[in-house]
């Protein structure tokens, strides 16, 4: 009789996959209050490289980290029209406090413009305090009709970036960095997966914004998932908060800003990227554990596993060693290999005895014999071949399964069958991009022909990338 998958297979139900790997991956669990999750301890782990990557090209871009209170006052809010419009349906409200109704009911943050702009009024008084460029790393909360952990959460975590800039320029240009050199730099070099770089549609557009640049991913499915945003918000805000500066030619003049963020979104991408039948693959650049050392049996091969894993780590490789050799080793292998770590290091007596030890790799598969004094050598050269070859893999799997088409049916009929269509933007339009809607297919971005950001939504050439979403 054939032994059960570990895992539901990719092809039999892509969803009930996610699910499986998730949980025995021990990545995640449904919280308590629907829509909530807790991370579990391997699940943060890969949280954590996330934010140090991110924080580390954040900061390179000049921004600083702060942090703005989790309640907000409703009426904030409602100073910007449009914006209190786009999130009224996912607002969590607070209407009771230390046993009494309160004042004015709060708003549990679902994205902090409002409360840092009112900030900003206080903080921008010339020229000389801009540009104000402030990130910051916290939990949001929005009312989620549909969640499904990691990818749509009522809670989640991410960074928020809000800058004010003196001119209109600086503020676009601003947000273009942050769109290529912090977010695509990531997503690209260290997540392993080839994000197309566009401008959403006015109808996708942030709630407040006059612009949303986007970065989406193509996952195993053939689904786009938006991994993040980066917004020109223009004027609004500091109109609506009367953030001003007084210029060098002594007039008062408005701040122009744009805000940007990412979130553990990104996890649910990252699995739903790389993950195959047998789990998680994760991307050796991004990876917690790159390696990991196991003894199969026997007090000597717990050991040398001891003395490999101190070599590796003073090699700058990030590594742990499993020398539970009271656990069976199967079942070890197969735990590893659910979570994705790169590379297993397999070590038992016969190993021993001819000097090797046994190389398994995740992302390619397949295994190896190779002498443990060239270990220290060959990792970091194997690791990088592998991360190479998960974003090569994302490429290609995007650009076989992405059609250039020419007409609102055939646009439809590509994503209906798990796959991504290009449309001149022309062809298809808002009236178009409304009766794609109908069908839960939606307009992801637009781009250029030659595949760059285009200057504005009717730029000659523009194409639009249409697909379903997650």
């Amino acid at each position: 009789m054939a032994k059960a998958p570990v895992l539901t297979p990719q092809a039999e139900d892509f969803p009930r996959w996610y699910q499986d790997l998730i949980n025995k991956a021990e990545l995640a669990d449904n919280g308590p209050v629907r829509g909530t999750m807790v991370i579990r301890p391997y699940g943060y782990g890969l949280w954590e490289r996330m934010q140090q990557e991110m924080d580390a090209r954040i900061k390179d871009a000049g921004a600083q980290n702060a942090y703005f209170p989790l309640f907000i006052p409703q009426s904030y809010l409602t100073r910007e029209a449009e914006h209190v419009e786009g999130f009224a349906p996912e607002l969590a409200v607070v209407t009771h406090g230390g046993g009494k109704e309160l004042d004015e009911p709060v708003v549990v943050r679902p994205t902090s413009e409002t409360i840092i702009n009112d900030y900003f009024s206080k903080w921008v008084q010339s020229y000389r305090d801009l540009p104000l460029l402030i990130n910051q790393w916290a939990n949001v909360v929005r009312w989620e009709m549909r969640p499904r952990v990691f990818l749509r959460t009522t809670e989640f975590l991410w960074q928020e970036g809000h800058t004010a800039h003196a001119t209109y320029e600086d503020a676009r240009d601003y947000a273009a960095y942050i769109h290529k050199d912090v977010y695509a730099d990531f997503m690209i070099n260290v997540l392993g997966i080839d994000v197309v770089l566009g401008r959403k549609t006015p109808k996708e557009r942030f709630a407040g914004a006059i612009n949303t640049l986007t970065l989406e991913g193509m996952m195993g499915d053939g689904k786009a998932l938006q991994m993040g945003t980066s917004h020109e918000l223009g004027t609004n805000f500091a109109k609506a908060f009367n953030t001003q500066y007084l210029s060098k030619d002594s007039k008062q003049e408005l701040v122009w800003q744009t805000s940007w963020g990412t979130s553990t979104r990104m996890v649910g991408g990252l699995i739903m990227s790389h993950g195959d039948d047998n789990g998680l693959r994760v991307p050796p650049r991004l990876a917690a554990v790159q390696v990991v050392v196991m003894a199969i049996k026997g007090d000597e091969a717990v050991a040398k596993v001891r003395e490999i894993g101190d070599l590796l780590k003073a090699a700058g490789i990030r590594v742990q060693v499993d020398d539970r050799i009271d656990t069976p080793f199967g079942r070890r292998a197969v735990d590893w290999e659910l979570k994705g770590v790169p590379v297993r290091i397999e070590i038992g007596p016969r190993d021993l005895e001819a000097g090797t030890a046994m190389l398994a790799r995740r992302i390619p598969g397949g295994k190896e014999p190779v002498r443990i004094e060239a270990l220290t050598e060959l990792l970091p050269k194997v690791l990088e071949e592998d991360q190479a070859q998960l974003l090569k893999e994302s490429r290609d799997r995007r650009e076989s399964r992405t059609s250039e088409v020419a007409t609102i049916e055939e646009a439809a009929e590509a994503a209906v069958a798990g796959g991504w269509a290009r449309i001149p933007w022309s062809t298809l339009g808002q009236e178009g991009e409304a009766k794609l809607a109908e069908q839960a297919v939606s307009v992801r971005c637009l781009v250029a022909e030659d595949g760059s950001v285009p200057d504005s939504d009717d730029a000659p050439g523009t194409v639009a990338i249409v697909a379903r979403a997650y």
